[in-house]
């Protein structure tokens, strides 16, 4: 109903004054990618999929600009939300330019390749196409304070890598097998969005290393330095509306890293106390995300 009357409206200034100045409607994707409400600032393909149709369905739309601000997270959500903006730009036959902010790595790197063109800061930190997985190890620790552990599988890799069991090589090599295996899926889709802009040798562009956004020109992983005021402006002229879609004022609760069920953002509730610890150690994780890139 909002969408017809929006068309409705767009046609009935069209007609009464012309041609409306070109609109860009502008998505922004800041924070760790991870499924659920896990941290302050979360990103995951069913807490973006209204954003995103709401997005492309704006009548007279010119493009879709990408904010983004990532550090990275779960690949499988990345490759989601990628494929969705795919999809819709495909659909509704809209470009889609990407614009790197402080850091589009890893899994943010993935939402910018969402984009026909990428654009940075000199001084964006970008790239890191990779896969990582890290833990502890606390077998030596409960052995010390005289703890049994006491576990029980059916299949006997079901509990592979598990935290209070000592490391097998065979189970880091079986993760390896894993990582190399989502690796590649991460590569390829690298290699289907860029394309022959890719200047750099390979080993070193999907190494997991990280380059500044002057860098990352350079050997083809963004098309050139630009903010999305400045580009969007020399492309669509001066007259240009950008429409910022799906911003929302954060509560005291997702501050505090509290309230995280569906119940008590509902209600609009700061959640429980006994949410604290939980709140504390998604802070630390999510800050750990960050840190990596000396945010």
């Amino acid at each position: 109903m909002a969408n017809r009357l929006s068309k409705f409206v767009y046609e009935l200034r069209r007609r009464l004054f012309g041609d409306p100045p070109p609109v860009v409607a502008v998505v922004r994707l800041y924070g760790v990618i991870a499924p659920g409400q896990r941290f302050k600032q979360n990103l995951n393909m069913a807490s973006l999929a209204s954003t995103l149709d709401h997005a492309f369905s704006i009548p007279g739309l010119s493009a879709v600009a990408l904010q983004v601000n990532s550090p990275g997270g779960s690949p499988v959500q990345s490759a989601l939300i990628t494929k969705r903006i795919r999809d819709l730009a495909r659909e509704k036959d809209v470009p889609v330019l990407a614009f790197a902010e402080d850091v589009a790595a890893s899994g943010g790197y993935m939402l910018a390749l969402a984009g026909d063109e990428i654009y940075a800061n000199e001084s964006s930190i970008i790239g890191s196409i990779g896969v990582i997985a890290s833990g502890f190890g606390f077998d030596k620790a409960i052995e010390k304070l005289g703890i049994d552990r006491r576990l029980y599988t059916a299949g006997d890799r079901k509990a592979m890598l598990d935290s209070f069991s000592p490391e097998k090589e065979e189970d880091v090599e079986r993760l390896k097998e894993l990582q190399e295996e989502v690796h590649e899926h991460f590569k390829s889709l690298v290699r289907e969005r860029r394309g022959k802009r890719l200047k750099g040798l390979r080993g070193r562009l999907f190494s997991g290393d990280v380059f500044t956004g002057a860098d990352a020109v350079k050997m083809g992983l963004v098309d050139g330095i630009g903010d999305a005021r400045e580009v969007l402006r020399d492309r669509f002229g001066k007259k240009v509306r950008l429409r910022l879609i799906g911003e929302r004022k954060p509560r005291l609760g997702s501050i505090l890293g509290l309230g995280r069920t569906v119940d008590s953002f509902e209600a609009g509730g700061i959640g429980q106390i006994e949410d604290m610890p939980h709140g504390l150690l998604a802070a630390i994780e999510e800050r750990l995300f960050w840190n990596r890139f000396g945010l």
